[in-house]
């Protein structure tokens, strides 16, 4: 899809997108951030309702603004709205994915903690809590997947691979701030090396 081509949204399309994104917001262990593969899958292989370069534009721009990593979800809706036809239904994107994926998961991250925090002694909750950690690594290789993988395939893309497992090991090994490491990365862009 040409990004200057609209796209046309029923009131039952808004009403889907709306209720994915609450599906998303119950998977989103370890951060919104975590459901960008099927994001990706919905938004951009399944409806093309948003392009590639859009949405890995506002996964970038997301990550590089001060503030919550969840305001490349409300890029995503953004982009959607501005797809649809303007400026208001771009607002009414970025309400719809916002509160999608915003609602379910502040209810129940306030409910659950006030019991674990009033339960963090009992054995399962610490089991709980152990057995989240590699569920959390695991989504987050695969946003990293689709975010390096981008448009071409993996064999002409490894310069972008190269630099993910360096940046993976600086950021692991050392403390350099990682907006050094973005500053970096969109200098490797923008020199035409990744």
């Amino acid at each position: 899809m040409n990004p200057a081509q609209h796209i046309v949204l029923q009131a039952a399309d808004w009403l889907n997108v709306f209720g994915h994104y609450m599906l998303l917001s119950l998977l989103s262990i370890g951060g919104a951030i975590t459901t960008t593969s099927d994001m990706h899958r919905y938004l951009v292989d399944q409806h093309h309702w948003v392009t590639d370069p859009q949405f890995n534009a506002a996964i970038a721009l997301a990550q590089a603004a001060p503030g919550p990593n969840v305001l490349f979800v409300a890029l995503m809706g953004w982009n959607l709205g501005l797809n649809a036809g303007g400026l208001l239904p771009a607002l009414f994107g970025v309400l719809v994915t916002m509160i999608g994926i915003l609602l379910p998961s502040t209810t129940i991250t306030f409910v659950a903690a006030r019991w674990g925090h009033a339960n963090r002694d009992l054995r399962p909750v610490r089991a709980f809590k152990q057995g989240m950690a590699p569920i959390v690594v695991g989504l987050l290789f695969a946003t990293s997947w689709v975010l390096a993988n981008g448009n071409g395939d993996f064999s002409r893309r490894w310069a972008v691979w190269l630099v993910t497992g360096v940046v993976a090991l600086i950021i692991w090994r050392t403390r350099i701030h990682i907006l050094w490491l973005l500053a970096a990365g969109a200098l490797l862009g923008w020199f035409g090396l990744v």
